[in-house]
């Protein structure tokens, strides 16, 4: 190495070292940034999935009510409403004459 190379490498290397720390902290500071909106991102998805779970738990926990409860009797209550819904539908409406054909 000539003295001549080594007087110009060694301003370059002088000048490069801050530049490198300072693109290195600035990286950083991205990355921290980066983790920082993933994190609230994840935390606002587990609030939702939170908030889903216990909707869920709540309309299970109706249905344990209504299938161990000896008092409801499911069957029973839809066959009413289809009593009802039947005397209903034959009072209203017009009646057709459809008469069979005799076949001989």
């Amino acid at each position: 190495m000539d003295a001549g190379f080594l007087a110009l490498l060694i301003p370059i290397i002088g000048v490069s070292i801050p530049i490198v720390a300072i693109w290195s902290k600035h990286r950083q500071k991205m990355m921290e940034m980066q983790i920082g909106a993933t994190a609230e991102a994840s935390a606002e998805k587990a609030a939702q999935y939170a908030s889903q779970i216990q909707r869920l738990e709540d309309r299970v926990q109706v249905l344990e009510r209504i299938v161990t409860d000896r008092g409801y009797d499911v069957a029973t209550q839809i066959e009413a409403l289809r009593d009802t819904r039947q005397v209903e539908e034959a009072g209203s409406g017009v009646p057709l004459e459809i008469a069979k054909k005799e076949t001989a």
